[in-house]
């Protein structure tokens, strides 16, 4: 029947099908005929998030500078800027808790070797819970950490919000 439909009946029936496909995300322009459409999505709306770009986030050391643009812009969803957030916390953790283990590493003549053993810890458990938080959002569950999303859900919350 639909071959047999005046073309008018057709381009109703495909504006229609565009409004419901955009019924996920609220805020996307519905384009007319001949134009992509282009989404506009705020904060608070449920549009589908590219995953690469929470894998990116997450990435050790590297991911700290497209999670900090994220977090300066504040264009981002929840789900963005909580994952953004949390790298964030997780990187300068890391890096002070790095930067106090090699002082003090250098510093002393008795623990060096064991300050040393501890800042390798320190990194390898950086780097296996960045790949660990990755391998969840792959799995489509939350990419939280008890304690640290807390406190980064404060400490950022506060200052760049």
């Amino acid at each position: 029947m639909k071959n047999f439909e005046s073309k008018e009946n057709r381009e109703s029936r495909a504006g229609e099908q565009v409004e419901n496909n955009n019924a996920q995300c609220p805020m996307t322009a519905v384009a007319p005929l001949g134009e992509t459409p282009r989404p506009h999505c705020l904060p608070d709306a449920p549009c589908p998030i590219p995953k690469t770009q929470l894998f990116l986030y997450l990435i050790p050391v590297i991911g700290f500078f497209p999670s900090l643009w994220t977090l300066y812009r504040g264009q981002a969803s929840r789900e963005q800027l909580a994952v953004s957030r949390l790298s964030i916390t997780l990187a300068l953790t890391w890096l002070l808790g790095y930067l106090l283990l090699s002082t003090g590493a250098t510093t002393s003549d008795f623990f060096s070797l064991r300050l040393f053993i501890l800042n390798s810890f320190l990194t390898s458990g950086y780097f296996i819970v960045s790949v660990w938080l990755i391998l969840r959002l792959m799995q489509g569950k939350s990419g939280r950490l008890p304690g640290f999303s807390t406190l980064a859900e404060r400490v950022f919350s506060k200052y760049l919000s």
